[in-house]
């Protein structure tokens, strides 16, 4: 017979805090499926091209406190 979850919730809350974060990260790569053999190569691929682009002056870089602050007046403007 199947263990109801709130059984299995009050279990995990009782584990230690490192025993939490190993579980949820074997359930995240549960979920997630099989690592994809191509990823990797792809991300370094993009990061390249990124890098060659940034050195290249192809494309502009905006300061951090100004895509955070247009961000805000973007929510603030849509009530958020």
């Amino acid at each position: 017979m199947a263990r109801a979850i709130t059984e299995i919730e009050a279990e995990i809350r009782s584990l230690s805090p490192q025993a939490q974060e190993r579980l949820l990260h074997v359930l995240f790569e549960e979920l997630d499926g099989p690592p994809d053999a191509h990823a990797e190569a792809a991300w370094l691929e993009e990061v390249q091209r990124r890098s060659r682009e940034l050195d290249g002056g192809l494309v502009e870089t905006i300061p951090a406190q100004e895509v955070f602050a247009r961000l805000r007046k973007r929510l603030k403007a849509h009530g958020r």
